[in-house]
């Protein structure tokens, strides 16, 4: 072979190399893992708190309610069968996957103990179903930014009282108490009750079909749609600030149930804004 076709051999065998390292490169690889990376990107601003209130910033009092009840009413619905399921998840028990965490006794207990039968947990509505008369209806009655796990003894005896410090100690549920016509939770939870009857507070306010629920400072509402105390519930809040519970909890229904958020959870100052 002359040295004039060599060259040209060896040339020959270079292009055809680059042209194999081009279909390899990482740089061309890039782009087919771009649509991944973008919806990662998107669930996580999807989550973001900053994010879902974007709305509502900078926006205080009236303003503010009327903002938020417009962003967390935009959710998906379960039915009050399926409640049961979703606590099994939104309050099991971090030391026990097993078990769900009871709201006011505190008491871990095997999720499969649901029922209605003594030593059982069942659903609390924490805003009283029957205050505002609506009862298990998908919507308030199934939402579960306000239904909790809880003993059925315990859930009796609160029924549907408003809140309050005082009373006598709970059989069964230490660290709370009752008298005729209120219910004090435990300090570990005090700060839950008042978020989640804030929350409700602002996600229905009679425009889709349901009574507008509002906190007021009295007790012995009855069926009104209204719970109070509501200077007590503010005390609450600032006295137990959402933990690691609350926070997960708060996490999962949005992501997993109902895709709307508790926004006392998130800024539990936007409190002594509205109220």
């Amino acid at each position: 072979m002359s040295r004039r076709n060599k060259l040209r051999w060896a040339a020959a065998l270079v292009a055809t190399a680059s042209i194999g390292m081009v279909t390899v490169t990482p740089t061309q690889a890039r782009p087919a893992a771009a649509p991944a990376d973008s919806a990662a990107t998107a669930a996580v601003a999807a989550s973001d708190p900053s994010t879902y209130y974007a709305a509502a910033a900078g926006k205080t009092g009236a303003a503010l309610k009327s903002s938020l009840h417009t962003i967390i009413s935009t959710q998906s619905t379960v039915s009050y069968d399926q409640v049961w399921t979703a606590l099994k998840n939104t309050d099991q028990d971090p030391a026990n996957t097993a078990n769900v965490i009871e709201l006011y006794t505190g008491k871990s207990i095997a999720k499969t103990r649901n029922g209605g039968n003594t030593g059982d947990w069942n659903r609390e509505h924490v805003w009283a179903k029957s205050h505002g008369d609506f009862g298990t209806s998908t919507g308030p009655g199934t939402d579960l930014h306000h239904l909790r796990p809880e003993d059925v003894t315990v859930n009796s005896i609160r029924g549907n009282k408003d809140f309050d410090n005082g009373g006598t100690a709970v059989s069964g549920a230490a660290g709370n108490y009752t008298d005729a016509d209120s219910f004090e939770p435990r300090s570990a939870v005090k700060g839950d009750v008042a978020r989640m009857i804030l929350y409700m507070a602002v996600r229905y306010d009679g425009g889709d079909g349901f009574a507008d629920l509002e906190p007021n400072d009295r007790v012995s509402n009855g069926s009104l749609p209204a719970i109070g105390r509501l200077s007590v519930l503010k005390q609450w809040s600032l006295q137990d600030p959402p933990d690691t519970f609350e926070k997960r909890r708060n996490e999962i229904i949005y992501s997993t149930y109902q895709r709307n958020r508790n926004p006392f959870i998130d800024h539990p100052e936007w409190v002594e804004s509205i109220w």
